[in-house]
């Protein structure tokens, strides 16, 4: 059974300010890496413009006229400059827009994600700051300060809430940090972040939400799929 974890909880100065619960069935699942690639190929997929297109001989401007006569002169018959073995020919078989999505439950994806967090969790890389001290302005150097305090590592994910205006305005634009809000974190940006940070209101927010609703287990089974597909 999933037990709950408990991680400090950091104000502006790095000073522990009090402590967190990350509940088990969101943060202590399990990991279930067919899953969480499913999940991951489908999102990438989804962010595919698929607007690539090529013409084929038919659609290539030109080469109406044949360019030699049939028979006589020992080359093979040729019916116009635009087909395919020609420069400037057109494309056989080539790509055509199209839409790369793939439907996946949401029950699946709310899986991935715990597992993806519990991943994180295990590892004591999830942490929890109650702000980033900025009352007024925003200001960059501030907020990489707290930053730091938690994390020195490469790339870092920081969730905040979505009226986090300061915060957010702060941080967006610092290369090893990719902002998210509550309702927007995803198991794709967990994976290639080597830690998460949750603002303490953030954090409130996520738990809330439908991912710790029914069926909270790491582990989508084929009757959950069909449910929620009707």
């Amino acid at each position: 059974m999933s037990e709950t974890l408990t991680v400090d909880v950091l104000d502006a100065q790095g000073k522990k300010a009090g402590t967190a619960d990350l509940p088990g069935e969101v943060f202590d699942a399990q990991t279930n890496v067919p899953l969480i690639h499913q999940v991951v190929v489908a999102q990438l997929a989804a962010a595919r413009q698929g607007t690539h297109d090529t013409k084929t001989r038919g659609e290539v401007r030109g080469g109406g006229k044949k360019p030699y006569k049939q028979k006589g002169t020992g080359r093979a018959r040729q019916g116009s400059t635009r087909a395919p073995q020609f420069a400037g020919g057109g494309t056989v078989h080539g790509p055509t827009p199209r839409d790369y999505t793939q439907r996946t439950p949401k029950k699946m994806k709310a899986a991935a994600l715990r597992g993806a967090l519990s991943d994180r969790a295990r590892a004591g890389r999830v942490h929890v700051v109650t702000g980033f001290g900025i009352d007024e302005a925003p200001s960059t150097k501030a907020a990489l300060q707290v930053l730091d305090t938690l994390s020195g590592r490469k790339h870092v994910l920081v969730v905040v809430e979505r009226a986090d205006e300061l915060a957010w305005k702060s941080l967006r634009n610092v290369e090893r940090v990719h902002l998210l809000v509550a309702d927007q974190l995803n198991t794709y940006d967990v994976l290639v972040s080597d830690d998460v940070v949750f603002t303490q209101g953030a954090l409130d927010t996520f738990l809330a939400g439908p991912v710790k609703g029914r069926g909270a287990t790491a582990v989508a089974t084929s009757s959950e799929a069909e449910e929620d597909a009707k």
